[in-house]
């Protein structure tokens, strides 16, 4: 996989918007926050929640963000 670090700085996970580590193996983007995988085609991100896949739960310590109140 060959992604841009600058654009890695950048990206976030659309759902709960917390930091992304790279899983070079699975060609995968892991959610560090909720666990969501999203997939890398071509060295692309796919960065939609319908595409992403569930991975195992966020290490303890990783507080869920609270509905905000409207």
């Amino acid at each position: 996989m060959n992604l841009d670090p600058a654009l890695l700085e950048i990206l976030a996970c659309p759902k709960c918007h917390a930091e992304l580590s790279v899983d070079d193996a699975a060609e995968r983007l892991v959610c560090t926050g909720c666990g969501l995988r999203y997939p890398v085609r071509d060295d692309i991100p796919v960065m939609l929640i319908d595409e992403a896949e569930q991975g195992p739960a966020p290490s303890a310590g990783t507080a869920s963000p609270s509905p905000s109140a409207s």
